[in-house]
């Protein structure tokens, strides 16, 4: 059995990384990558997923991310999702075009659009991101999360401009649009052109 693995919430500037595994149980039609669905059809197929599958879910505040750097948080999520799932498989496929130096773990790019189980994985990991987001959005209502969930939009920006980083923020990614430098004295920190 194959346990697909995808995350959501890599490139935001505000709100957690999500990484998601899924070993399905039952075929499920409607299946692909997250993106390309709308909300509406999301929201169905996660329950769905969620009944016919084992699988795991896997949140990284934006203040671990600032701690010890995405690629770490991703492997760590990858490996508690091994951990957590390795009895109902085994195989593990991550979508994209690493394996994070873990050695069970295979990778493939565009999976999340070809392989079932990794767009499961895709599906659980959005869905549970932007319901985080929505659910945050209003005791952060200056910041209107429930609108781009954290990613750099131009409102966004604004608003960063206005009032500042929240601590849903990630001080660590370093925004173009804000004249903000880098320092390269730290490794966790990454350069996003918004």
């Amino acid at each position: 059995m194959l346990c697909g693995i995808d995350e959501a919430g890599r490139g935001p500037i505000a709100g957690p990384l999500v990484v998601s595994g899924v070993v399905l149980l039952e075929q499920i039609d409607g299946l692909n990558d997250s993106k390309i669905l709308s909300e509406k059809k999301r929201e169905k197929l996660f329950d769905e997923i969620k009944e016919k599958s084992k699988y795991h879910i896997v949140f990284t505040s934006a203040k671990t991310i600032d701690e010890i750097g995405l690629s770490a948080c991703l492997k760590n999520s990858i490996l508690e999702i091994i951990e957590k799932l390795k009895p109902y498989c085994d195989e593990f496929l991550m979508d994209g075009n690493t394996s994070f130096g873990i050695s069970s773990l295979k990778w493939k790019i565009k999976a999340d659009a070809t392989v079932p189980q990794v767009s499961a994985a895709s599906i659980l990991a959005k869905v549970s991101r932007d319901r985080y987001m929505y659910g945050i959005s209003e005791k952060y209502s200056k910041y209107n999360f429930e609108k781009h969930k954290g990613y750099g939009t131009k409102a966004h920006l604004e608003a960063i401009k206005e009032f500042g980083r929240s601590d849903e923020h990630r001080f660590s990614f370093k925004l173009k649009a804000l004249d903000e430098n880098i320092d390269n004295n730290l490794t966790s920190q990454a350069i996003i052109d918004f």
